[in-house]
């Protein structure tokens, strides 16, 4: 999608709105162009013929064209700007909507910062344009043609040297505008890397300050505000020989016609008052001029950021990549089912609620996360899974929810073939906490109903299964009490039990817990998991921990290392047979039997 084609899908319906503004602007710019052409004639002929009553009526035609201009030019402004607001607003909502749908891979591709930078600075380049090409794109280009005919008219002389300027100020704006364009798609690259960084060091703030690291954040920083600097300054460096060349061309063009206007009236071949038209007309194509330069400076910003909106915006996202999915899984023939002999001797067998089937997995091609994880579940069942770090936990998680896609095999969720669902389907059977979830600047009670359309009586109970009703009591009202950002006015153990208390309160089929207790103490956790079982006991249940004493009463445990599976079958056999998990006992609880 170029910026052409953005702009007609956006602009097309406010096309009309626009006709009626440019008439507008054009009715009170033709006004402003009389005003010198009027004044001229009273000079030259009304003055000298010494007749009042004409004197009055071309003054009160002067004040008419005065007001024109001005009510004119003040109107076609305000719908300019009103339009170019419900443009952008329109493209920001959009832009906004498809990041919300991207997949997390294409999240993980474009990075955080810079979708953020295409939702603020971008946007507002684009609005910016849209703004000043209905001001100074009607306007200038009319003073700039309606004041060379206005010239012409009076004295063909002069005009012909403006005439011999413009092709020499047109090259100059081309070869400007040619190469300001990449210069600002460079620097919107640099202000995305400037947005990363300011992001991660504001959100870890408390860390930097703890490891007397802030000397070498500011080094950091500093590196990065050069770059932006710089390459601010470059583009900026380019476009300001704008305005400057023209000054000094039109100047010079200017005194030639003073020159040669004197000479003219000297002979006799031209009028006082023609030639103080001439100047002022001079002047109006002089400012014409410069607004056309400032125009494509804008322009280039512009022009710049509707191609990084409109990358995103020809993405892929989730809603086309379910429609792909379920028509790949229609077009499955009987000849590709026998390739897979295992899948079909699945579809004989009684489907589990949950599973994975010979599942393989990697963010980058070649780079394999997961490598032919299986596991089943019934409803009402409890997976427990651990490992090292980086073994994949978190991975199955986002799988699970469809987040990423499987490379091979099949998952299932709800008994049915993930693909086979919508990805709101899915995910309304799911609830979720990630292992660095966030809370949002709202209430407690909002920050668990999460705009859902969910009863009072199954928040409540959500925060009471979750034990997080010690410091939230609905007679003392205080699930209203008001969060900071992410949080920050509760304690570890006090966010994960809200973000777990957010998770069950849509009573969901499927409940995936990746380390979200790891900040409870022993006690609270047993508790929490007492809750569930009893409040929640349909619920099947997925968790992820570091902790045995976590995971070691669940019906199944699953032990990865690196993306493999290692061991799986309940706590009593795993101590038999897997060591890894025998020695991650031993580490925590200083037994265990090792071989």
């Amino acid at each position: 999608m170029s910026m052409k084609h953005l702009l007609q899908i956006y602009v097309k319906p406010y096309l009309l709105r626009m006709a009626a503004g440019l008439v507008i602007k054009f009715t009170g710019t033709i006004m402003d162009l009389f005003l010198p052409w009027i004044l001229a004639y009273m000079i030259d002929h009304v003055i000298p013929e010494k007749n009042t009553s004409q004197l009055l009526y071309w003054g009160l035609v002067m004040l008419v064209c005065s007001f024109l201009a001005l009510a004119g030019n003040v109107i076609a402004n305000r719908m300019a700007a009103k339009v170019a607001g419900e443009i952008v607003e329109w493209l920001r909502h959009d832009l906004f909507e498809k990041v919300m749908y991207l997949p997390s891979a294409g999240v993980d591709g474009w990075t955080k910062p810079a979708l953020i930078s295409r939702l603020t600075s971008d946007s507002y380049n684009v609005h910016n344009m849209l703004s000043r090409i209905q001001r100074l794109g009607v306007r200038a280009p009319i003073l700039l043609l309606g004041g060379i005919i206005m010239t012409l008219n009076l004295d063909v002389a002069l005009a012909s040297v403006l005439l011999c300027l413009m092709p020499v100020l047109a090259v100059i704006m081309w070869q400007v505008t040619a190469r300001s364009v990449p210069m600002y798609t460079r620097t919107q690259e640099a202000v995305d890397g400037f947005v990363r960084l300011v992001r991660e060091d504001i959100a870890g703030i408390r860390v930097i300050k703890a490891l007397s690291k802030t000397e070498y954040e500011k080094e950091r920083f500093d590196v990065w505000n050069r770059q932006v600097v710089e390459r601010e300054r470059r583009a900026g460096m380019t476009t300001a020989i704008l305005n400057p060349s023209m000054n000094l061309i039109l100047n010079l063009g200017l005194v030639l016609v003073i020159l040669a206007g004197a000479y003219r009236v000297q002979a006799g071949t031209s009028e006082v008052g023609t030639i103080l038209a001439f100047l002022t007309y001079f002047t109006i194509i002089l400012n014409a001029m410069l607004s056309i330069s400032k125009m494509f400076t804008i322009l280039s910003k512009g022009q710049a950021s509707a191609d990084r909106i409109s990358q995103v915006l020809e993405s892929e996202d989730e809603r086309q990549l379910e429609l792909q999915i379920r028509n790949w899984m229609e077009e499955q023939t009987e000849a590709s089912e026998k390739s897979l002999p295992q899948t079909k001797r699945y579809q004989t067998e009684e489907a589990p609620f949950v599973a994975f089937r010979d599942v393989s997995f990697s963010y980058h091609p070649g780079k394999p996360v997961l490598q032919h994880i299986s596991f089943s579940l019934k409803q009402g069942e409890t997976l427990g899974i651990i490992g090292e770090t980086g073994s994949g936990k978190t991975t199955i998680a986002a799988l699970l929810t469809g987040l990423y896609q499987a490379d091979s095999g099949q998952i299932l969720v709800g008994g049915k073939d993930i693909r086979k669902q919508k990805f709101g389907e899915l995910r309304e059977q799911i609830g979720i906490v990630f292992q660095n979830d966030t809370l949002f600047e709202d209430t407690i009670y909002e920050n668990v109903r999460l705009g859902r359309e969910l009863e009072e009586s199954q928040v409540m109970k959500a925060i009471r299964a979750a034990q997080a009703d010690e410091f939230v009591r609905e007679k003392s009202g205080q699930s209203q009490e008001q969060l900071n950002i992410r949080g920050a006015n509760l304690s570890g153990g006090q966010k994960q039990r809200i973000l777990i208390a957010r998770a069950l309160a849509g009573e969901p089929k499927v409940l995936i817990l990746d380390d979200s207790s790891s900040a409870l103490d022993y006690r609270t956790d047993m508790e929490l998991r007492k809750a569930i079982r009893q409040e929640y006991s349909s619920v099947t249940g997925i968790l992820i921990a570091q902790r045995i004493s976590s995971i070691r009463h669940a019906d199944h445990i699953l032990v990865l290392e690196d993306g493999r599976m290692l061991g799986y079958g309940t706590h009593e056999k795993l101590m038999e047979s897997c060591r890894l998990y025998q020695e991650l006992y031993r580490m925590q609880t200083g037994e265990g039997r090792m071989p």
